[in-house]
């Protein structure tokens, strides 16, 4: 695959992990996407469907074998687990952990906060639950 068809490829699987389908995102994985690059943003797709709380793409992406602790962006993003918990998406938490992701990991390359301290700080009670039960 030439490399601007590649772009446009993870280009597409970023918008669909977060606002698609779960049938897009197969598709596009089936066409040649690959799970864990990022796009052209540096947004990593399972990123992307972590925020949004997508847990059917979160699934599909982490079949293809998407990396669930594989920071995304380049400052402003981080862990897709950290980024399901600052918003409560108690939905893509449990795709993560069941995925094994690891909770306890900080984000910014080991100096941020970790995905129990967002849940905390956004009063988000059961995704802390979540996040404190035993792996």
């Amino acid at each position: 695959m030439n490399r601007r068809r590649r772009k446009k490829l993870q280009d597409r699987l970023v918008v669909a992990a977060g606002f698609g389908t779960p049938g897009q995102v197969a598709a596009i994985l089936r066409a040649g996407a690959d799970p864990s690059l990022p796009n052209r943003s540096q947004t990593t797709p399972l990123y992307r469907a972590s925020v949004q709380n997508r847990a059917l793409a979160i699934e599909l992406l982490l079949a293809a074998g998407a990396d669930p602790d594989a920071e995304s962006g380049t400052g402003d993003e981080g862990l897709p687990l950290c980024a399901a918990a600052c918003w409560g998406h108690d939905a893509a938490v449990r795709a993560l952990l069941a995925a094994g992701a690891d909770p306890t990991r900080r984000e910014d390359g080991g100096t941020g906060h970790t995905a129990l301290e967002w849940a905390e700080s956004g009063g988000h009670t059961t995704t802390t639950e979540l996040l404190r039960a035993p792996q």
